[in-house]
């Protein structure tokens, strides 16, 4: 079974939160079947081991973790692999795979550039 976890930041404002969790509505519509979970690196609940903890005991064995970050900053390059090395050795039988960083996808970056420019009713 597939997981997929949206990695954010976090913030203590409570509606920075909306847009994560928006994302995480639009990956249960698109794939019923895929558990999904948001996790944060710091100031939210939960974070990364709870989420995926909480994965595995529903039964999923492959885990996504979709890094909502624009860049491949410090967080993205250094704090998360070291996240994901701690959850593969803490669940062994279960694949983790880090996608790159959301604003790193080309079809991102063409979107926003279609936002930009497009005329607002």
């Amino acid at each position: 079974m597939l997981g997929v976890i949206v990695f954010a930041h976090g913030s203590r404002d409570p509606l920075w939160r909306l847009p994560v969790e928006s994302v995480a509505q639009q990956i249960e519509r698109s794939d019923p079947a895929a558990r999904v979970s948001c996790a944060y690196l710091e100031l939210c609940e939960p974070d990364m081991a709870t989420a995926a903890r909480q994965m595995v005991a529903q039964g999923v064995s492959r885990v996504r973790v979709l890094p909502l970050f624009f860049g491949m900053g410090k967080h993205a390059r250094e704090d998360l692999p070291v996240l994901m090395a701690e959850l593969a050795q803490a669940h062994p039988g279960v694949r983790f795979e880090q996608l790159p960083a959301a604003g790193e996808d080309p079809r991102l970056t063409a979107l926003l550039a279609t936002i930009a420019l497009e005329e607002q009713p």
